[in-house]
């Protein structure tokens, strides 16, 4: 029985950035020999047990035998005779096909370490074509290793896997999975121009897809391509370390500039409101969590409203509040500000421009918030007459939000 660190843990090692995560493979074992060791079963599809005192995960070494289409259609074979180089034969990409005994020699019969040097990704053998989530993931190394560049080879492999229809059955929990984690990387851009480049866009989500080549008014968008505004927005949230829910609104809130007819553009009248029903779709089929479909929404929505707001009469700035529900959810509230932030410095020559629409509304918000609506309402009995007493004390502090105010900001 010999144990080796494997995959993320040597590459990072070797890459000199801090290890977060150890996975093992042992060779030379059976799961009635593990568990007699006092390890814990978890695998459900290849034996996978927890150790006793770590609790960290420690897998039998094991080879794979395509069945059928998708990433579940593997037989697994997993005995004491099994080695670790053909353990490692079957993972993804080669810097990540390394292994490390106890004594800290390095195993590597796929080269990873010179790959790892040259700064590419490629992938181990063949058998990098029978599991479509391998694309997804070297899409997402791409995001994490903005340095890095795929092989050419590695590429065409991905193309011919696209042709093939293995990307056609990933499942929508497995998807959301790899790019939630993409899009928290550093450079998210990248992955979204691998799986464009090889064509998975257009198959995970072609909502995202046909958005490069669409034109916009150059005054305001001087990269006119609303793909490349897309990606840059993305990029510059990223660059802030915003929550994996900005991130996604940001990454959503111009789908609808996809649909807008052809004789209108470069403009998009009303692109915001099939923006929400873009989005809704595609919510579902992935199954996005709820906190990063609301603030999509409510980004996709009303993101362009923003822009007007220092020119809107106070009732109509009150009523946008309540709109937005930034009274209820003052945090969600910051993070739409923060999307929309992402959004007005998502563009060539603005990376660094003033929004002080922002400022604005959060100071606003703060005036209304000290409204006692619970002193108000003992003044009433009846519930309608209670929210227009409230609505109207709201709106007077308000005034406080003078003309020379919002000059100042």
């Amino acid at each position: 029985m010999k144990v080796f660190t494997v995959g993320g843990a040597v590459r990072d090692q070797l890459l000199g950035i801090p290890v977060k995560d150890r996975d093992f493979v042992v060779v030379g074992s059976s799961p009635e020999e593990m568990l007699a060791n006092g390890y814990r079963a978890v695998g459900k599809d290849f034996p996978v047990f927890l150790h006793p005192n770590t609790h960290e995960e420690y897998a039998l070494a094991r080879t794979e035998r395509k069945t059928s289409l998708g990433y579940k259609g593997f037989k697994v074979h997993a005995s004491p005779d099994v080695t670790i180089e053909e353990d490692l034969a079957r993972r993804d990409l080669t810097i990540n096909a390394m292994a490390m005994d106890s004594d800290g020699k390095l195993i590597d019969p796929y080269h990873g370490r010179e790959d790892l040097a040259a700064k590419i990704f490629r992938h181990v053998s063949p058998a990098f074509s029978e599991d479509p989530v391998r694309i997804l993931r070297a899409a997402r190394f791409c995001a994490r290793f903005p340095e890095f560049r795929v092989a050419d080879e590695t590429l065409l492999l991905m193309k011919d896997m696209v042709i093939n229809g293995e990307v056609d059955s990933l499942v929508p929990e497995r998807v959301w999975m790899e790019l939630s984690k993409g899009l928290m990387e550093s450079k998210p851009s990248l992955m979204f121009e691998l799986l464009r480049s090889c064509g998975a866009l257009k198959i995970i989500l072609p909502e995202l897809d046909r958005l490069w080549g669409i034109p916009q008014p150059a005054q305001h968008h001087p990269e006119i391509d609303t793909g490349l505004h897309v990606m840059m927005v993305v990029d510059y949230a990223a660059s802030r370390n915003f929550s994996l829910s900005v991130r996604f609104a940001a990454l959503t809130h111009d789908l609808g500039k996809g649909t807008t007819p052809k004789e209108i553009l470069p403009r998009h009248i009303g692109h915001e409101i099939r923006s929400v029903d873009i989005l809704k779709v595609l919510c579902q089929r992935l199954r996005v969590p709820n906190e990063c479909k609301d603030l999509a929404s409510l980004v996709a929505k009303f993101h362009g409203k923003v822009h007007q707001v220092m020119g809107m009469r106070n009732n109509k700035l009150l009523n946008f509040l309540q709109e937005v529900d930034a009274l209820r959810q003052p945090g969600r509230f910051e993070e739409f500000l923060r999307a929309c932030e992402s959004d007005s410095r998502g563009r060539i020559g603005f990376q660094d421009c003033p929004i002080p629409e922002a400022d604005y509304l959060l100071n606003a918000l703060q005036i209304v918030q000290e409204v006692n609506a619970g002193e108000i309402a003992k003044r009433f009995t009846e519930p309608e007459r209670i929210k227009q007493a409230v609505y109207e004390a709201r709106l007077s502090a308000l005034d406080a939000l003078t003309l020379t105010s919002k000059a100042g900001l």
